[in-house]
């Protein structure tokens, strides 16, 4: 019953650790900056860059979390080697102590490694799926090559999501809010 829990709460998770709103903002741009697959080295550039930067932030945003205080507020942060880095608290190391207790807890551990990786792979693979992408950098492709673009999102968000349920993190990200008050 235990593992069956487990499994259920990460598959209900999935949506939040897959890079959906960095996938929705390449999707938005990528059309743009890729002019519909008919591509100009400016438009390589900045297709390029915008690939870059948002597989820099689907790897930062797994090194994020959010906590409810035990002043009842919530405060979003990132992980780190040593502790939490908590981005919207600016007061005094005691108010920190008291409302947080301990931040060490949260420091960065090898499965937001693994996360993080399986996140950029699961966006790569998407993007590159991209029909202006492929048009603009793989404008000779066979069909074969085609076909494997058409068919690797869904095997890549399949292996993702296994290893997201065998490897399951406490991580929630920045802008999630748990509607349970915590309790003293």
């Amino acid at each position: 019953m235990l593992m069956t829990n487990k499994t259920l709460s990460s598959t209900a998770n999935l949506a939040q650790l897959l890079p959906t709103g960095t996938v929705l903002a390449f999707e938005a741009l990528s059309s743009s900056f890729t002019d519909n697959g008919v591509c100009y080295t400016s438009n390589k550039f900045l297709t390029a860059l915008l690939i870059y930067f948002c597989l820099l932030s689907c790897v930062f945003f797994s090194f994020t979390d959010s906590l409810v205080g035990q002043d009842g507020k919530h405060y979003y942060g990132l992980a780190t080697f040593k502790g939490f880095y908590v981005f919207n608290f600016s007061g005094t190391d005691e108010e920190a102590a008291r409302i947080f207790h301990d931040l060490r807890r949260l420091r960065i551990r090898i499965v937001d490694f693994v996360h993080a990786i399986f996140t950029s792979f699961v966006f790569l693979v998407v993007a590159f799926s991209d029909t202006g992408v492929q048009r603009c950098f793989f404008p000779s492709a066979d069909s074969n090559v085609k076909e494997l673009f058409v068919n690797l999102p869904m095997g890549a968000a399949f292996l993702a999501s296994f290893v997201f349920i065998i490897f399951p993190t406490t991580r929630k990200g920045i802008g999630y809010t748990n509607g349970t008050k915590q309790q003293s």
